[in-house]
């Protein structure tokens, strides 16, 4: 299974619903056990990131808050916010589809989960994809022509 582009069909979900087009996915032992889209719009709340969204499903499904061994696929380099809920989260490895250059905080802007001051150290892999960086630019786009 393509992690990522399970990713990328809750980014299709966010952009149908007019939310800016992230999406997330947790996996643990090649099962998704979290998914997550952007909701701020619909639930009136900065905290309804596909990130934020996706551990919280894990950690029910997984009856923990801890989600060692878990790896996340996410469209969109996380913001600050995100990035401190996966290293709270303990999440092993990070698969991000494309940059953030407003807002990354995964290396584009400051680099949180691999701060070897902080006590977790999260293993980052940027696999670029070109279909994640289009549905956000091409958003944007939309959004400027109305």
């Amino acid at each position: 299974m393509n992690f990522m582009e399970e990713a990328l069909k809750e980014a299709i979900i966010a952009k149908s619903l007019n939310e800016v087009p992230v999406g997330a996915i947790i996996v643990k032992d090649g099962i998704i056990i979290g998914r997550g889209h952007n909701l701020r719009e619909k639930r009136k709340s900065p905290l309804a990131h596909a990130e934020i969204i996706a551990i919280e499903e894990a950690s029910r499904n997984l009856g923990s808050w801890r989600l060692s061994g878990c790896e996340m696929f996410v469209t969109l380099e996380p913001c600050v916010m995100c990035a401190g809920a996966i290293i709270q989260s303990r999440i092993s490895k990070l698969h991000i589809g494309t940059f953030d250059p407003n807002g990354g905080a995964c290396g584009s802007i400051i680099n949180l989960t691999q701060n070897t001051n902080l006590s977790f150290f999260v293993q980052v892999n940027w696999c670029y994809d070109e279909r994640c960086s289009l549905i956000i630019s091409d958003f944007f786009k939309e959004r400027r022509n109305k």
